[in-house]
């Protein structure tokens, strides 16, 4: 008989266990290497790595890296990392060829820096929706952030304190085209009809404007005078803010025929569906201006009272629900600037006998922005909106508009390698601003006031102009001369279609947000 010890009646169960054991983790490293090898090795990458380590992996989400940044003249716009790497596309259970395809556009897209970055999930927003892609193949997408006011929470529409900076974005290339032609708006001012006056290209006319943080929608004429129902809008301001106010009607002629109505002192027209009236009043310079004679200035010589509003718009402001102000471009002219009746300054005159000059030109323009809208905002019977659009640029590239300047074969946007710093529109642009600050502070009735600021974003729009095809002249001179010359040329107002009907878009916005509030986020 066999001797017998207990320990020995456990060495089979103990070995059973060891070699389960073993097995179990055979099966556990050979399922995680199947897991992390194929398409659903994504959600398990997710787990393992969480979003750092999605971002380097195979995955249909597109990431926006905004470490990346340069610096134009003082302008610093944030832009996608040109660099990642989207040499794999991983693909998706099931028939999602369709879905792929989408994936390997955009990522093509971001790669040259031609769309703004978001997530695939997002893709439903954009069913039904043409498709749109920025610049050509080689050209970047722009982010360009804007000044904003200072001061009170009504200074400025669409500000970050708000949610969603409308005037930081880029241009992007959208291919459904405008929503009006040349030939079908009869209120479109001969020199700003590019196509009807030969100009040979077309694109300028399908960029539109997209901010970062939020949705710019394409402009409804039907949501407009709904939203204008029973209302007035008045343009007041100089020939930019005429050519603002002829692409409102262009869009709005897509929906209803208006009737004009006015006089010499006051263009109407009025869209009898929805009882609402579009408004312009020349006002070259929105103070009180005279071309009579004054102390030595002769007869001819117009003198721009810096500290008097222009009556020709005020005595009607508190019929206006809405006024929209353009100025600026006019105190390049001949003028002498005067404050409490004393000459102070002057552009382009010289006094027979010496005069202190105090102030200069750029420094007129703030004074007569902060003395105008201290009128609106302190007027006893005015409740509107009153929206300041900032400075519009002027892209006369190589003189001014009298001595050679020219924007002659712009036919896209600017590439920030190609963008001409415009000190001259820099510093109007900030007088501007300080004449808005300085008027909110003087606020007391119930108006709001809002600050349309497009001066950065248009700073890259050098191909929206009419150029040398202000005329259906067919002998119109086109190229430069020989001596390399250019011909003469409008590098200052906007083709219609074109940028500025960007604007209108914008106004829109800011009227949409004021009556019904909250942003469209993208």
């Amino acid at each position: 008989m066999k001797d017998y010890h207990p320990i020995s009646s456990y060495l089979r169960p103990l070995s059973s266990i060891i070699i389960s054991v073993g097995l179990l983790a055979i099966f556990i490293t050979f399922a995680s290497w199947v897991l992390l090898s194929y398409p659903i090795g994504d959600a398990v990458r997710s787990y393992f790595y969480g979003a750092d380590g999605m971002k380097n992996s195979d995955s249909p989400i597109i990431w926006e890296d905004s470490s990346v940044s340069e610096v134009y003249g003082e302008v610093k716009t944030d832009m996608v990392d040109r660099n990642t790497s989207f040499s794999k596309t991983s693909k998706i259970a099931g028939n999602g060829s369709a879905h792929d395809s989408q994936i390997d556009e955009e990522k093509d897209l971001l790669r040259t820096g031609k769309i703004k970055p978001k997530l695939a999930s997002d893709s439903s927003s954009d069913e039904g929706r043409t498709r749109s892609v920025d610049l050509s193949e080689n050209q970047e997408s722009h982010d360009l952030p804007t000044s904003s006011v200072s001061g009170s929470n009504e200074s400025s529409a669409g500000s970050v304190d708000s949610g969603c900076n409308l005037y930081h974005g880029h241009w992007f290339y959208d291919s459904s085209g405008p929503l009006y032609t040349n030939n079908s708006c009869p209120v479109l001012t001969q020199m700003q009809n590019c196509q009807g006056n030969g100009r040979p290209d077309k694109e300028y006319e399908n960029w539109r404007w997209r901010p970062t943080q939020c949705e710019l929608p394409r402009f409804n004429g039907t949501t407009f005078l709904e939203l204008m129902n029973g209302k007035t809008l008045a343009f007041v301001g100089d020939s930019v803010a005429r050519n603002q106010m002829e692409s409102l009607l262009c869009m709005l002629w897509q929906v209803e025929v208006p009737e004009k109505r006015g006089n010499r002192h006051m263009q109407r027209w009025y869209f009898r569906s929805k009882s609402v009236t579009i408004v312009r009043i020349w006002s070259s310079w929105l103070v009180h201006q005279t071309s009579e004679p004054f102390s030595d200035v002769p007869k001819g010589v117009v003198k721009v009272h810096l500290d008097l509003p222009d009556e020709t718009f005020m005595q009607y402001i508190s019929n206006f629900d809405v006024v929209v102000l353009s100025s600026g471009h006019w105190f390049v002219k001949q003028s002498v600037y005067l404050l409490n009746n004393e000459i102070v300054g002057a552009q382009l005159w010289s006094p027979p006998q010496p005069i202190s000059m105090k102030i200069s030109s750029i420094e007129a323009f703030g004074k007569s922005v902060e003395t105008s809208l201290t009128a609106m905002v302190t007027h006893p019977n005015y409740t509107g909106i009153t929206i300041v659009r900032s400075y519009s640029p002027d892209h006369y590239e190589g003189g001014g508009w009298n001595a050679g300047g020219s924007c002659t074969g712009k036919v896209k946007p600017a590439l920030p390698a190609e963008l001409v710093e415009n000190g001259f529109t820099n510093i109007m642009h900030e007088k501007q601003l300080t004449g808005v600050n300085r008027a909110i502070k003087k606020s007391t009735n119930r108006s709001k006031l809002k600050l349309m600021d497009i001066t950065d974003a248009f700073s890259y729009r050098h191909d929206g102009h009419p150029g040398p095809f202000r005329s259906p002249d067919p002998n119109k001179i086109t190229k430069r001369n020989p001596d390399g010359r250019p011909p003469p040329q409008d590098c200052l107002h906007w083709c219609m279609p074109g940028p500025v009907d960007t604007w209108n878009e914008l106004a829109l916005e800011i009227i949409r947000l004021e009556y019904e509030g909250s942003f469209k986020h993208s």
